[in-house]
C-alpha cells in the first residue's frame, strides 16, 4: 500500500482577513532635498518586503534599460506621472500600502524640491511618522532643515532621519555621525520631538529591510524593522470629547438625530453634553449606528448622537461632554502654510473651513513669516505660495476648536479662496489673540501699503469729463478712489482720513484740495502714479506742472 503524503492545511480566508483588520495602521511620510532617494528607498521597502507584482517588476525593468540605468531603477514604482520620469524628480504625492505580517503601512512619498513645499505639507499632516532623507554626500541642506520644521510645525509624533547613499562615502561611520550631531541641533531648533537616525543605502538595500553586513558598527534596527516595532501615538478614547455635526437626520416629527464621525474622546447614553457655539447643555438619549443601539461610541465611529431635549443644532455645531469645553473665539492665530499661488493678501476676504464648519474670514494681520533657510521670524505685508507664517484671524461667527498641539484634527483647519474654492492656506491653529485697544491703531502709513498709494483730495473745476476720466484711469491702476461734486466735497476730508483719492469737480474749490486743470493733468498724474507707485501729495501742489 502507498502512503498517503500529508495534505496542506487549506486555506482559511475568514482567519486571514481577521488577522488582517487586527493589524496596526503606520501612516509615515517621505521628505528631503531632490536626489536625496525619497522615491528608490520607498522603491526598495517595497520590492526587499516583497510587496511588488511581478508584472509591475517587468515593467519597471523594461524603462530601466530605455532609461540605461544600469540597475533596476526602484524609484520608478513610486514616480507614475509622466513629468516625474521624464525630469526624474517627484512632483505630485504618491501614496503606496503595502503590509508586512507585523504591520500594515501607508506610504506618502513626497517632493522635495522647494517649489512643491505645499506637496509636502499635504502628504504630512496625517502622518504618524515622518522620515526626513540625507544624501550622506552632501549633509544637511536647506530644504532639509525646511522639512525638519515642517514636521515639528504639523506635530508629527515620530521623526527617523535616514542617513542615505553611505555607499557612496564608502559608509564611513564619522560621515554618519557628523551629519547626526549636526541635524540634531536643527531639530532642537525648531522643537521637533526626539529622532531616530540611522544609515542606509537605498541603491544596494543596506538597513532599509535587511541589516547591513557592511556597517557592523551601526548596532540598531534596519529601517523596516523600526517601522514595524515603533510605538504608535493615536488619540486616546481618554481625550476629550469631539464631536462636529456633520447632518441633522430627521426622517419623521418624532426623530432627531445629529449624524458625524467623533474626533475624539467617547460618549456613552446619559452623558452631560453641550453644542457649540450655542453653549446650550442637554444630555445623550442614545446612539444610533446602521446595526443599532449602542452603550458607547468611540473615536473615529460615525454615528447619529440623539438628545433628551429640543436643542437648535446644526452642520458645523461642534457637541462636546460639558465637562470638557473646547476652545470659542472669533479672534483665531494660527500658523500657515500658503498653498495658492497668489500670495496672501491681506485685504481679500477668505473662507475657514474647520471641520464641519465654513464661516467668512479675513486676515487681521501678518504676525510674522519665517525664513526657512535661518529659521528666524521676519515682518511681512504677505505670503507667497510655499511661504510659513503666523495670522491672526478674525471670523464672522465663533469657531469651537482646539489648539493643533493638542489636538490635530480639531486644531487644523484651512483658508478657501472664495472666488475659485481653492485651497489657500493649511491652518494650524494657535490659540487666540486679543482683538480692541491693544492693537495698534490704523496709520495713514498701513492705508498706504494696503491700498498703494496716500490720499489725497483733488479738484479738477467744473469739469465732470475730467473728473470721470480721471476716476477711471486711478481705479484702473488699482487705486481707492471716489469722484464727488462740490456739493459733497465736505465729505472729502473724511474720505481722505480712510485713505481714499477724492476727486471733487463743480463751481467751488475747497481750500485744502489740490487742482488739476485739464487732461494733461490728468496724465501727469497718471504718469506720477505708474512711476513712484505711490501718491504723494507735495507732487500735486501748485507749480508743479499739473
Amino acid at each position: 500500500m502507498f502512503a498517503m503524503a500529508d495534505t496542506p492545511a487549506a486555506f482559511d480566508i475568514d482567519q486571514f482577513l481577521e488577522a488582517e483588520q487586527t493589524k496596526e495602521l503606520l501612516r509615515f511620510t517621505t521628505a528631503g532635498s531632490v536626489d536625496d532617494g525619497k522615491s528608490t528607498l520607498i522603491g526598495r521597502l517595497l520590492y526587499d518586503s516583497r510587496n511588488v507584482y511581478e508584472d509591475h517588476i517587468k515593467s519597471i525593468a523594461k524603462a530601466s534599460v530605455n532609461r540605461s540605468a544600469g540597475h533596476l531603477d526602484l524609484s520608478l514604482l513610486t514616480d507614475g506621472l509622466r513629468a516625474e520620469r521624464e525630469q526624474g524628480i517627484t512632483i505630485d504625492v504618491a501614496y503606496r500600502y503595502f503590509a508586512t505580517h507585523r504591520r500594515k503601512f501607508i506610504i506618502a512619498d513626497t517632493p522635495g524640491h522647494e517649489q512643491y513645499t505645499r506637496n509636502m505639507a499635504t502628504g504630512a499632516s496625517t502622518a504618524d511618522l515622518a522620515i526626513i532623507l540625507i544624501d550622506a554626500r552632501n549633509g544637511v541642506q536647506p530644504q532639509s532643515r525646511r522639512h525638519a520644521f515642517i514636521a515639528a510645525l504639523l506635530g508629527i509624533p515620530r521623526l527617523v532621519v535616514a542617513i542615505n547613499k553611505m555607499d557612496l562615502v564608502d559608509f564611513r561611520q564619522d560621515v554618519f555621525e557628523s551629519i547626526r550631531s549636526e541635524f540634531t541641533g536643527i531639530l532642537e531648533r525648531v522643537e521637533a520631538k526626539a529622532a531616530w537616525f540611522v544609515p542606509i543605502s537605498a541603491l544596494t538595500g543596506d538597513n532599509v529591510v535587511n541589516p547591513s553586513a557592511v556597517m557592523p558598527w551601526f548596532e540598531g534596527p534596519s529601517l523596516l524593522e523600526y517601522l514595524e516595532k515603533v510605538d504608535i501615538e493615536s488619540i486616546s478614547d481618554t481625550a476629550p470629547f469631539r464631536f462636529p455635526v456633520q447632518r441633522v437626520i430627521r426622517p419623521h416629527q418624532d426623530f432627531r438625530g445629529y449624524a458625524g464621525q467623533i474626533a475624539s474622546g467617547s460618549i456613552r447614553p446619559g452623558d452631560s453634553v453641550t453644542a457649540w457655539p450655542s453653549g446650550r447643555e442637554s444630555r445623550v438619549k442614545s446612539i444610533e449606528t446602521w446595526e443599532g443601539s449602542l452603550t458607547r461610541a468611540y473615536a473615529p465611529m460615525s454615528v447619529v448622537i440623539t438628545l433628551e431635549d429640543e436643542r437648535d443644532i446644526s452642520r458645523g455645531d461642534l457637541i462636546t461632554k460639558s465637562a470638557e469645553p473646547p476652545l470659542l473665539s472669533r479672534h483665531l492665530e494660527s500658523r500657515v502654510v500658503w498653498m495658492h499661488d497668489q500670495p496672501l493678501d491681506p485685504s481679500r476676504p477668505y473662507l475657514l473651513k474647520h471641520g464641519t464648519e465654513t464661516a467668512p474670514a479675513r486676515v487681521v494681520s501678518i504676525v510674522h513669516r519665517i525664513d526657512i533657510n535661518t529659521l528666524d521670524e521676519e515682518p511681512a505685508s504677505t505670503i507667497p505660495m510655499n511661504g510659513i507664517g503666523l495670522l491672526h484671524l478674525e471670523t464672522a461667527r465663533p469657531i469651537a476648536f482646539d489648539t493643533y498641539r493638542t489636538d490635530r484634527t480639531m486644531g487644523a483647519a484651512i483658508l478657501i479662496d472664495p472666488a475659485t474654492n481653492a485651497t489657500a492656506g493649511a491652518l494650524m491653529l494657535t490659540g487666540t489673540f486679543e482683538y480692541g485697544p491693544v492693537l495698534a491703531p490704523v496709520t495713514e502709513q498701513d492705508r498706504a501699503v494696503r491700498y498703494g498709494h496716500n490720499p489725497a483730495v483733488v479738484f479738477v473745476g467744473n469739469r465732470p469729463d475730467l473728473a470721470t476720466t480721471l476716476e477711471r484711469r486711478l481705479f484702473d491702476h488699482g487705486a481707492n478712489v471716489a469722484k464727488l461734486t462740490a456739493y459733497d466735497a465736505r465729505i472729502g476730508e473724511a474720505l481722505k482720513a480712510a485713505g481714499v483719492i477724492a476727486i471733487v469737480w463743480g463751481n467751488h474749490k475747497p481750500s485744502y484740495a489740490l487742482p488739476v486743470d485739464d487732461e494733461s493733468g490728468a496724465a501727469e498724474l497718471m504718469r506720477r502714479l505708474e512711476a513712484t507707485d505711490v501718491l504723494h501729495e507735495e507732487n500735486l501742489a501748485d507749480g508743479e506742472g499739473i
